[in-house]
């Protein structure tokens, strides 16, 4: 997709985008950095856009390692699909990550080892951030970790409120510079 592509997707959907271009390759790499590719069965990214998080996590996961990806945007939902189409155990969802736990229940899969978000929770409204964190939450492994970027600390507070443990980097390679949460239950 063309950054002119993304941006009017942003212009269009301000609310679920957040930004407006795609994350950065080094943004990318710290989101999944302390991701443990060699156990992980399961792991679910939300808001993915055009895919910048989901090529890092299709290149270092097990093949045996079950993805779901969730996006709302039908234009970033159809390009994901044909992207991924022959990525194995790739589930490409197009739906709220609301509904996490009902699609974890239709592939079998009990808990979640890593949960990457794209999502803005900044411009999300507060009862759709408040049921993803919930939900989040609840699938998560007791050893699982929420990982999330956003472009102020602005919610820190507010995944404090839901996680008992919060390392924030920050990456100044991104267009804005970019805080990552790494959150634990």
């Amino acid at each position: 997709m063309t950054p002119m592509r993304f941006l009017s997707q942003y212009i269009k959907h301000p609310r679920s985008v957040g930004a407006v271009v795609p994350s950065s390759r080094l943004l990318a790499e710290q989101m999944v950095a302390s991701i443990k590719f060699e156990t992980a069965a399961c792991i679910v990214e939300y808001g993915p856009g055009t895919g910048v998080f989901t090529e890092q996590l299709i290149r270092k996961k097990r093949q045996d390692t079950k993805l779901l990806v969730f996006e709302t945007n039908k234009r970033f939902y159809l390009l994901l699909k044909r992207k991924y189409k022959g990525a194995g155990n790739v589930f490409v969802i197009n739906d709220s990550a609301e509904r996490v736990s009902h699609y974890l229940e239709e592939h079998a899969i009990a808990k979640v080892d890593h949960i990457v978000s794209g999502l803005p929770f900044a411009s999300l409204p507060k009862n759709v951030s408040e049921k993803i964190l919930q939900e989040s939450k609840k699938v998560l492994d007791a050893d699982g970790e929420f990982i999330t970027f956003q472009y102020t600390k602005f919610k820190q507070k507010y995944f404090e409120t839901h996680f008992r443990e919060i390392q924030i980097n920050k990456v100044f390679l991104n267009m804005p510079p970019a805080f990552v949460f790494k959150c634990t239950r």
